[in-house]
């Protein structure tokens, strides 16, 4: 049973989601509030957290970079209809998702159960066809290990989300082909989950941030204006 952090100041979004995704078979901890949360990660951390942005004490923005300093594990923001800054500065930061409120919780449910399916996957609870298709990726500088959930640049370790591990594994598997900005879509998201090309974007700026931090030089990810993104072998 997965254990999912729900962080939100609105008692009533606490109340309904978690019925919800009781109902659904997680196991769900509820918090009013950033700095609550964040004692209780610091004794243990759950398999997801569910982050409002605006909360008193400490904010959304403000615990997630405090997670990303520990952890890598799965977070989706939840953000207001118009929050739009909040939301690119949110991927930037290491969130995997957003959902906008009002939002269908059966919506917050599929994200949430694709988040935690990849998490899986990157966390070696595969098949032997997974293993065979999990085999370390080697490109030039570049090594990922699917199973491991492990990426080094030039030998240096960069850590990456979820989202952002599969958006790079999805380019490097072809150097100099692109994909588009769907065909990513559909690496990094379910069917039912619709994304707009920002978000797309969002996530390749944050990890072309990740590998500058430890190469400022790295230019292996292309953008083509238009039409999308290729990795180019170096």
């Amino acid at each position: 049973m997965s254990k999912i952090a729900l962080v939100d100041d609105d008692r009533n979004i606490l109340t309904s989601v978690s019925m919800t995704l009781e109902a659904e078979g997680f196991e769900v901890e509820t918090y009013n509030d950033g700095q609550q949360a964040f004692d209780a990660f610091s004794k243990k951390l759950p398999d997801m957290a569910v982050l409002d942005i605006k909360m008193p004490r400490m904010d959304g923005m403000d615990l997630l970079q405090r997670l990303r300093q520990k952890s890598q594990m799965p977070v989706i923001f939840l953000t207001s209809k118009d929050d739009e800054i909040d939301e690119v500065l949110g991927l930037r930061m290491g969130a995997d998702d957003y959902v906008k409120k009002p939002f269908s919780q059966r919506l917050l449910v599929e994200r949430i159960r694709a988040l935690l399916r990849r998490q899986d996957a990157l966390d070696g609870k595969v098949t032997a066809v997974d293993a065979e298709e999990g085999k370390v990726i080697e490109r030039g500088e570049l090594r990922m290990d699917p199973l491991r959930h492990a990426v080094a640049w030039k030998g240096r370790d960069v850590s990456l989300t979820v989202t952002e591990f599969l958006l790079l594994q999805a380019l490097a598997q072809r150097p100099g082909f692109v994909k588009s900005r769907d065909q990513l879509m559909d690496v990094a998201y379910d069917d039912q989950v619709y994304v707009d090309d920002r978000t797309i974007d969002s996530h390749i700026k944050r990890l072309r941030k990740k590998l500058r931090q430890v190469d400022p030089e790295f230019s292996a990810i292309e953008t083509l204006y238009g039409i999308g993104y290729r990795y180019n072998e170096e």
